[in-house]
C-alpha cells in the first residue's frame, strides 16, 4: 500500500477516486480526474519546501540500491565480506552488466519491513562494510571494470564495535584509495547522503544526485539540536543547511542532477532507474573521453571548499 506524506494527502484522494472510478468502469470520470491528478503532481512538486525535500528523500516507497539493481542490471552477482571480520548487510556489492558494460555497483541499502531493517541494520555500515567496498573497487579496478555507486544512508554507524574496529580509519582509507582508483568511478545519492557514511563511497570522477535526494555533513534532527539545543526545529536546519541537489550543485558540490519522474522516485521505480541508467552510461562515455580522467578526477576533488 502507498504512503503519502502530508503535502501529498490531496494526491492520495484523488488516488483513491481514479481507482474508484475505474472499479465502476467510469470512463469519462477517470479521464478528467486524471487529468486532475497530474496537474496536482504539477503544483505540489514545484513547490517544495527544502523540508519537503528531506521528506521525499527519506519516503518509505522511495526505491533503495537493490531495487535499482534489480531493475538496471543484468546477470547480477552478489559478492560479500572484506576478508577481514565479516559480510555487512548495509553495504551490497553486484557485479553484472548495466546494457553492454560489464560494471561494479556498491550500493548502501536501508531495507525494507522491520525483520530487513534489523539486518541491514537500517543502512548504516560498519567498517567492514566500507573495507568491502574497497575490496570489491580494488577487484574492479584490477580486471578494468568501471564502478557505480549508489549512497542512501542516515551515517556510518556510531556503535562501540563500530569505533572498535575502526570507523573512521576505514572512512578515510576508502576517500584516500578510492580518489585514486584508475577505472571511472560514478556516484549517485538516491536518497539520504549522511555525513563521512554516505562520503566514504561518494569520491568518483562523477558524483550525481537524485532531484529529490540530499547529502549533508550531519543530519537536520542533530544540527538543531547542536545549534538550538531543540531537535524539533528541523525544518530551519534543513533550510539552513543547503543540503538539497540545486544548492549543492550552485556550490559545485556535486557535478549533476538527475531529474526524477513528475511525482518523484517514489511513485514510479521503473522511470527512475531508467534515468539513472541513462545517467550512468552517459557518464561512463564522457569519462573515457577525457584524457587522464584520474587527474581530473584528482584537480575536482582538491577545488572543494575553495572560495574567494
Amino acid at each position: 500500500m502507498a504512503t503519502y506524506l502530508d503535502f501529498e494527502q490531496r494526491l492520495k484522494s484523488l488516488q483513491e477516486d481514479i481507482d474508484s472510478a475505474t472499479m465502476s468502469n467510469d470512463k469519462t470520470a477517470v479521464e478528467i480526474l486524471q487529468k486532475d491528478l497530474h496537474n496536482e503532481i504539477k503544483k505540489v512538486y514545484s513547490n517544495l519546501n527544502d523540508y519537503q525535500k528531506l521528506q521525499l528523500a527519506r519516503h518509505p516507497d522511495r526505491p533503495y540500491a537493490l531495487d535499482y539493481i534489480e531493475l538496471i542490471m543484468q546477470d547480477s552477482y552478489e559478492i560479500f565480506g572484506d576478508r577481514h571480520f565479516r559480510d555487512d548487510k548495509a553495504i551490497v556489492c553486484f557485479l553484472g552488466k548495466i546494457e553492454n558494460e560489464r560494471v561494479m555497483v556498491i550500493g548502501e541499502e536501508k531495507g525494507r519491513g522491520t525483520k530487513n531493517k534489523i539486518i541491514r541494520n537500517f543502512g548504516m555500515p560498519h567498517p567492514e562494510g566500507y573495507r568491502k567496498a574497497l575490496r570489491i573497487a580494488k577487484m574492479a579496478e584490477k580486471f578494468d571494470i568501471p564502478i557505480l555507486m549508489l549512497v542512501d544512508t542516515a551515517g556510518a554507524y556510531p556503535g562501540l564495535g563500530a569505533e572498535e574496529r575502526g570507523q573512521s580509519e576505514a572512512i578515510a582509507k576508502n576517500l584516500q584509495d578510492f580518489s585514486t582508483l584508475k577505472v571511472p568511478t560514478i556516484s549517485v545519492v538516491i536518497g539520504e547522503g549522511g555525513s563521512g557514511g554516505a562520503l566514504a563511497i561518494a569520491v568518483a570522477d562523477k558524483l550525481a544526485m537524485m532531484e529529490y535526494s540530499v547529502f549533508s555533513v550531519i543530519s537536520p534532527e542533530g544540527c538543531a539540536a547542536i545549534l538550538w539545543n531543540d531537535p524539533t526545529k528541523i525544518e530551519a536546519a534543513t533550510k539552513a543547511m543547503k543540503i538539497t541537489p540545486q544548492e549543492l550543485k550552485k556550490a559545485n558540490l556535486i557535478d549533476d542532477i538527475i531529474t526524477e519522474p513528475a511525482s518523484g522516485a517514489h511513485r514510479d521505480k521503473l522511470q527512475a532507474a531508467q534515468r539513472l541508467k541513462t545517467y550512468f552510461l552517459e557518464s561512463l562515455e564522457q569519462i573515457r573521453a577525457t584524457p587522464n580522467f584520474i587527474a581530473k578526477r584528482y584537480e575536482k576533488l582538491m577545488r572543494y571548499g575553495s572560495f574567494q
